[in-house]
């Protein structure tokens, strides 16, 4: 009886390495990297090759939108079709075609620009004002004006209509419209007109529609660098979003699910920070790997693409040249983060059923 319980006790330390774990060891990943054809190519995350994987291609899995850089833009706004425009006339004469007696002023509003744009104005008929600014449209209407009130003196203002406008769609605390106050409005005064981004957009990224086309990039680029601050025109479209890019976390650490990126650029020790780091009893700190899958045209056989589509790094954080090249080195959108089991661990457990069985045997013995 006692050597059928030995001989079972072999049995389950055989059979140690094929018990349940919550991740794989780094051998089982790399195994089969020694074959003729192996199906993925790997890399380790060092001083010596961050130089050169910095060239690499990036796999973002988001849309690239583009973005239009900051233009000046004139000074001053331009009268557009659909626009208002309202006159005030101002009249000395006696005897005036506009003004009835003992009246100086004469108001002629609500003339709105026509879609080949022009305004209709009594005794003038049809005058041409889109693209001309405010002062440039009172001073050629009060010439024109002069013909037939020859003291008259107009004042004009402008209210700006669909094509003098921009929109704040989303993302911002005070959504709504906003007229364009010069040709300098730019993105940022514009999220600033709507109180600010909301608090509770995750790294907000700005969409802009403009003739039918989306741009769009991230808040904070624009922030760091004036130059992607961009001039808006009228009809423009301003959306801010959540930053849809994500990577998974598997493995041996502090939570294993989507993780949302919170900056513009996650390196992988701040893909450790985000999942909650390793876990002390299970995790090898030797063994973190990022999975990542090329697009087949980035594959080079040279070094200065991928080996293949499909590619392991290994990173080693208890390596002073590990930590700094991880805190380095990006990880892009659709990554796996995983984080290998550590072989002691198995060992634990395969000491713990040695105990176990010895425990039973020396009570059969008795």
């Amino acid at each position: 009886m006692l050597n059928l319980i030995r001989s079972c006790a072999v049995l389950v330390l055989l059979g140690a390495c094929a018990l349940p774990r919550g991740a794989p060891v780094e051998s089982e990943i790399l195994a089969r990297n020694d074959d003729e054809s192996p199906d993925f190519a790997i890399y380790a995350v060092t001083r010596a090759n961050l130089s050169a994987l910095s060239h690499w291609p990036a796999t973002d899995n988001v849309r690239n939108f583009g973005w239009l850089s900051s233009q000046a833009g004139p000074r001053d706004i331009t009268i557009q079709p659909f626009d208002t425009v309202s006159l005030v006339v101002w009249d000395s004469e006696e005897n005036s075609l506009m003004a009835s007696p003992g009246q100086k002023l004469v108001d002629v509003g609500n003339l709105r620009v026509t879609d080949n744009g022009q305004i209709f104005v009594p005794y003038l008929g049809y005058l041409d004002v889109a693209g001309l600014s405010p002062d440039r449209a009172r001073r050629m209407i009060e010439s024109e004006m002069l013909a037939i009130v020859p003291s008259a003196q107009v004042q004009l203002s402008v209210e700006p209509g669909s094509r003098g406008s921009v929109s704040l769609v989303s993302g911002v605390n005070q959504p709504g419209t906003v007229p364009l106050p010069d040709g300098r409005f730019s993105v940022l005064s514009l999220i600033s007109q709507g109180g600010g981004p909301d608090e509770s957009l995750r790294n907000p990224q700005v969409r802009l529609i403009r003739s039918g086309r989306t741009y769009g990039t991230s808040l904070q680029t624009i922030v760091e660098n004036p130059s992607q601050d961009t001039v808006l025109k009228g009809g423009d479209k301003v959306a801010l979003v959540d930053d849809e890019r994500f990577f998974r976390a598997l493995g041996a650490t502090g939570k294993e699910e989507i993780v949302y990126f919170t900056e513009d650029r996650i390196s992988t020790l701040d893909a450790m920070s985000l999942i909650g780091g390793l876990e002390a009893n299970r995790a090898n700190p030797q063994g973190v790997l990022v999975l990542r899958e090329y697009p087949a045209s980035a594959v080079r056989g040279d070094g200065s693409g991928p080996g293949n589509s499909w590619v392991v790094f290994t990173v080693d954080l208890t390596s002073g040249d590990g930590l700094f090249s991880a805190g380095r080195f990006p990880v892009y959108s659709g990554d796996t983060v995983l984080v290998t089991e550590s072989p002691v661990n198995a060992a634990r457990t395969v000491f713990g059923l040695l105990g176990t069985v010895v425990g039973i045997t020396d009570q059969f013995a008795q």
